[in-house]
This record gives structure tokens, sequence and C-alpha cells, in this order.
């Protein structure tokens, strides 16, 4: 445990992390000061003053270099001038996951991944709750890891979802498991437009993992195979997850049947088709949580439960209504093309898709080939709505262009029949129209249920 005791502080960025950290700190006896550049929302503003915690809002002065060291909100950016001024100056710049570690007491069970994250999360605690085994569910989830840190114990499990931008300024960070779904190109605005620097940093949830450790990847994403393939002296074991080919130890498909092999014998789990969520992205969320949940000593057939009865989560994938033969999807979370492409692929009923929002460099040409096949009717909204157009509307036998979402769930439902599909999947953040992802899917399924 690292000791903050009168330390000066600046946290940057009042969003909920930023205002979870500055209260555990301070709680932890440092001397905290919060900066934003932006207006503070009210509530955020209200657990400051509450807490008598200094701070500023609507930009930066010269009391925000003043910090020893600085934590970094997730929703700032690296090249932002203030962070940068930490860095040039030889400060120490921390991501709030790695301040709240220095005072956690549980085993960190931490998932990242481009796709299927909040799903897998969600999934790792289902299983530990139907073994009646203690946990908390933090993280890039919605809830702050400094906001649960109190309540850690050695024997609670803590599942941690985690993003790239949490990851960007760890230092001692160290998951006992850590989970690593898959890498594909996301948010590469805010990763000077390369892959590279994003998949880098993705990785960085393994890099303080030690012997006795565990690291559970995906075998099929060339990126994570090769980074993983070869063992590191002193490093965590690792364990893979394929639907194509039988690996060495993790999880794997033979016959129909999910086959776990943790040691020398493979143990049949269950049949795929139980899985109880659709998609073949979903076989992997639900192998990867069952890999998880066995190398944390669950039982079999509590796994073989929670696999056939996990719900899901809201804005992914989730059945909204069905109205004169048309079902509605709510795929709000789908923030970036492979979210779209797996929930595309999970379908075999005609399609009437609702993209857009705003853009984060995105090619929507890849999405070309599952669109031929499946849509008939792109609707595209936001700020990307004539990106979207110049690259697909060739593509579709139907595009229309809309100005809101209450127009595009009205152009939808006009534009399906019986037996479609109506997803609304976007591939882009919210924030051009809405709060986040969680208002726009609401939003959606509010339009939808008033049809």
């Amino acid at each position: 445990m690292i000791s903050v005791k009168a330390k000066h502080i600046v946290i940057i960025g009042a969003a909920k992390s930023g205002v979870a950290a500055a209260m555990m700190l301070q709680d932890k006896g440092a001397s905290v000061f919060v900066t934003d550049s932006g207006e503070i929302k009210p509530s955020m503003r209200s657990l400051l003053k509450n807490g008598q915690i200094d701070y500023e809002e609507n930009g930066h002065s010269q009391r925000a270099e003043s910090g020893e060291y600085a934590v970094v909100s997730p929703g700032v950016p690296t090249e932002t001038a203030l962070v940068q001024k930490y860095i040039t100056s030889g400060k120490k710049v921390y991501s709030e996951i790695e301040a709240a570690s220095w005072f956690c007491q549980s085993p960190i069970l931490a998932i990242t991944g481009s796709n299927g994250k909040t799903t897998a999360a969600n999934w790792m605690a289902h299983v530990r709750q139907t073994a009646g085994r203690p946990y908390l569910l933090a993280g890039n989830i919605g809830v702050a890891f400094s906001d649960v840190v109190a309540h850690t114990a050695s024997d609670k499990d803590l599942v941690l979802e985690v993003s790239s931008f949490q990851l960007d300024h760890i230092d001692t960070f160290r998951p006992q498991q850590s989970l690593l779904l898959n890498i594909t190109p996301d948010h590469l605005n805010r990763y000077n437009h390369t892959f590279s620097n994003y998949a880098n940093s993705k990785l960085r949830i393994s890099e303080n993992q030690k012997a006795g450790d565990t690291v559970i990847y995906w075998a099929d994403d060339p990126l994570l195979s090769s980074h993983f393939s070869q063992p590191q002296k002193d490093g965590p074991e690792g364990y893979s997850f394929s639907d194509t080919r039988e690996v060495d130890r993790g999880a794997f498909v033979r016959d129909e049947y999910i086959f776990l092999k943790i040691s020398e014998e493979a143990v049949r789990l269950m049949p795929v088709a139980e899985v109880s969520l659709p998609g073949r992205h979903n076989l992997y969320n639900g192998m990867a949580t069952a890999l998880s949940a066995r190398l944390s000593g669950i039982d079999h057939h509590v796994i073989r439960e929670s696999l056939g009865h996990f719900a899901g989560v809201e804005h992914r994938l989730e059945f909204v209504r069905e109205k004169e033969g048309i079902r509605y999807y709510n795929d709000s979370k789908a923030t970036n093309i492979n979210s779209v492409w797996y929930a595309l692929e999970s379908f075999n009923v005609p399609i009437v898709l609702i993209l857009g929002g705003r853009d984060k460099g995105n090619d929507y040409t890849s999405l070309a080939g599952l669109i031929r096949e499946k849509v008939h009717t792109v609707i595209a909204i936001g700020e990307a709505r004539q990106k979207i157009r110049d690259q697909i509307q060739n593509v579709v036998p139907r595009f229309f262009a809309c100005s809101g979402m209450e127009e595009a769930v009205s152009k939808a439902s006009v534009s399906a029949k019986k037996g479609d599909v109506v997803l609304l999947s976007p591939a882009c953040a919210s924030f051009d129209m809405f709060e986040n992802y969680e208002d726009r899917g609401s939003t959606f399924k509010s339009l939808v249920n008033t049809l």
C-alpha cells in the first residue's frame, strides 16, 4: 500500500472517476485539488462540496500545476496541455485505477477488449453470484474502482472492467487474473490514429503480472496470440480460448461442446447450443467467463448454470419489443465497427440498421460484406451521417439520413416488414446528441415503445 498522507495531489477531470479518486485520496489523508477544463456536472459538484474538496472548472489555473503528481480521469487525453505539463516537468501522472489499486485488498480480475468486455465482466460477476462467492464489480462498467476500494477484502473477488484510457497511466497496477477478449481498431482518434498505440495500451493490462498470476486471451486474435505465445520467465500463466481449434490450455469447442482444459485432461463442460446469449461473440465471452471461473476454483456445475442462464446487459443486443412482427434491438453500446460486425452476424433475418453518432475514425466499408448479405436499409444519424453515406450508400438497397433518433425510429418502423429486425448498432460515440450510450439506448427504447 502506498501512503498518500499529506501529499498534494491534483485530479485532472471531474467526471465520475475523477471525483471518486478525489474522495478516496482525501479519505486516505491526501491534500486534493480537482480541476476541469469544462463545466462540472451539478451532481459531481455537490459531491465535491459535501466532501469539502477544493475544485475549479471551466479552465485550469496555475494551482492546477502545483500537485506533487496528478491523477487523470480516463476521459482526459494524454495530449491535454495540463497533462503534458506534468509529464514534461518530470512529475508522475497516474490513472484512477492505478491510484485505487494502491489500497485494494481484493484479488483483481481485470478484463479488457475492444468488444464484449462489459458483457463478460457482468457474466464473471454472475457466475460468482451463482456460486455464492463474494465479489465486487467496478471500473469502466459505470462504478469507479475508487468508489468500491473501501469494500475490498482478501476473500472477495474484484471484477474490474478496464479500458485503454484507464491503462494509459498505470504504474504498479497488477491484476491476479487478466482477460483480453480481442483487440480491434477503436478510439484511434485518441491514439494518433495508430492502431499499434491503441493495442499497446490494451496489452499493458498484464505488464505487472508475476508468476502465480494468470492471463486469459483469445487464441484466434493474431496480435494476442503472438504476444502471449511465448511464456515469460516469472510472468503469468497463459490460458486461451478458441472455437476454431483445440488449445493446449484453456477453453475450446469440440463436436459442438465447450471443453475446459486447465491441466492435462480436457473436461466437457456443456453444449454450445445451451449458452444463453446468442452469437459467436457471446460464445467467446462465455468461454472467457468459464475459464476465469474455473481458474478461481468455481465448480463446473456452477459455471454451466451461469452460462446457461445469464440474461446479458442493457444496451448490448438488448431485445426491446416486437410489434407487427418486427423485432427491435438496442445495441447502443456498439460504439465501434467490430461491435456492429458481431451484432449483424448474430441475425439471420433481414435488418434495418441505424448507424451513426460521433465518428471515431471508422472505416464503414469494412461492414460492406455483411450489409450486402443482411441489411436492406441503413439509416444514418448524427455527425457521422455524411461519412457513412459516402462510404456505404452504394452497398445497400435503401439509405436514409435522419436528423435525430425520433426521425430514425419512425423511418425504421415504416422501412421494416414482418419478420425483419430493426437494429440500433451505431458504431459511433454518442456525445454529439446524447449524454452517453445509455442515454442514447434509453431514448431509442422509449421511442420504440411508443410506436
